[in-house]
């Protein structure tokens, strides 16, 4: 079977090829779990399954599927695994947003497109520990410049092909922020064996170290002020957070479903009221993230839609997080055994606090945006 033929076929079968390989990522899920190694077995499951191709228009050899169903995946995928599911996040809103930035802005980025496709690529970030002011060096060299820096919170980093980053150049208009891509072969790039942490143990969310890289002009895709709202940190604002929250959804669906069925084992008349409150928090998780993702689908980028956004986030977080508190509650004592799954659960669904925006960050943006305020400052 070509490339364009199974890119074309997982586009509708995604579903039947996830509960057909979903045991199997469940079963190196766990196993990585235990160990604490990173699940590129998974990842490499997916890519040859051709999931890594999703996001990418059908023109261009991909799945074609919008972020609506991206989200359902993603949400389908974490049930069986949530190391698998949030470090593949984090390929599939990188490619969401070029996906995007090709249809609404005719942005150069076609053949980066098709090799995602066609040669199954996978996209690495390191915007969680970037973000706005951007970190690392960028030093003007003749051709392009060198960058050097370490890049934390890289998900996915043992097994991804291309680094999408940044760096700070040091201009007579301020500090400012390069948007780079790299591969990860260049010389200079190491992977710090750093990742051992209370939950997602799986994801190899390793720090990337870049030790004077060479990284030629034309890999420079955008120039921004350091530490500014810049529209291209408000479109990933828009366009990936959803995406990443997908993962923490669909935890709190896996840890609902868990409980529910050691509920209906129960035989004590006082356990209705507590599944009660768990199947209420959890309708409020999935609404509000189906809301969200319904309106990233539409929104116009700017400072209304940035605010809006990290305000479903803060939402999604407190649903996700309480869905599975009150999950452990109602299954009891028998929670606190890694055998029933939902202790995993509980560590893994704390990393839904730690994403852009956190609590403090996001009320003042609101806020701002609510009083009409410059949103930089």
């Amino acid at each position: 079977m070509s490339v364009n033929t199974l890119n074309e076929k997982i586009s509708t079968d995604w579903r039947a090829i996830l509960a057909e390989i979903g045991p199997a990522i469940a079963k190196e899920g766990t196993r990585c779990e235990a160990g604490g190694d990173y699940v590129g077995a998974n990842i490499a499951l997916l890519r040859e399954r051709g999931f890594l191709g999703l996001a990418v228009p059908v023109e261009l050899g991909g799945g074609g599927l919008s972020r609506l169903e991206l989200a359902a995946m993603l949400r389908e995928l974490a049930r069986y695994c949530s190391s698998t599911a949030l470090a593949f996040s984090m390929h599939t809103h990188g490619a969401a947003i070029q996906a995007w930035r090709l249809q609404h802005q005719k942005a150069p980025v076609e053949l980066l497109l098709k090799r995602i496709a066609g040669e199954r690529i996978q996209l690495l970030s390191s915007g969680g520990s970037d973000w706005l002011a951007g970190t690392g060096t960028a030093t003007k060299v003749e051709g392009g410049y060198r960058i050097s820096g370490q890049k934390t919170f890289a998900s996915g980093a043992p097994s991804a092909d291309l680094f999408s980053t940044m760096a700070v150049e040091q201009t007579p208009d301020g500090p400012t922020v390069l948007h780079i891509g790299l591969p990860m072969k260049s010389e200079g790039v190491t992977i710090l064996d750093t990742w051992n942490t209370l939950g997602m143990r799986g994801t190899g969310s390793q720090t990337v170290k870049l030790d004077d890289v060479f990284v030629p002009d034309a890999a420079v895709s955008i120039r921004r002020p350091a530490g500014k709202w810049h529209p291209f940190m408000q479109l990933i604002s828009v366009l990936a957070i959803p995406l990443v929250y997908a993962v923490y959804t669909g935890i709190a669906e896996a840890a609902r479903d868990i409980a529910v069925e050691v509920a209906k084992k129960r035989k004590d008349p006082w356990i209705t009221e507590p599944v009660g409150e768990l199947e209420t928090e959890w309708l409020a998780t999935r609404i509000t993230h189906d809301c969200w993702v319904a309106f990233a689908e539409t929104a116009q980028s700017g400072p209304e839609a940035t605010s809006t956004t990290y305000a479903y986030r803060a939402l999604v977080a407190r649903s996700a997080i309480k869905t599975v508190e009150l999950a452990m509650v109602v299954a009891g004592g028998g929670s606190y055994f890694k055998s029933m799954g939902l202790e995993k659960l509980f560590r893994d669904i704390q990393g839904a606090r730690f994403h852009p925006l956190p609590d403090g960050p996001q009320r003042r943006l609101a806020g701002r945006v609510a009083l009409g305020l410059p949103i930089d400052d």
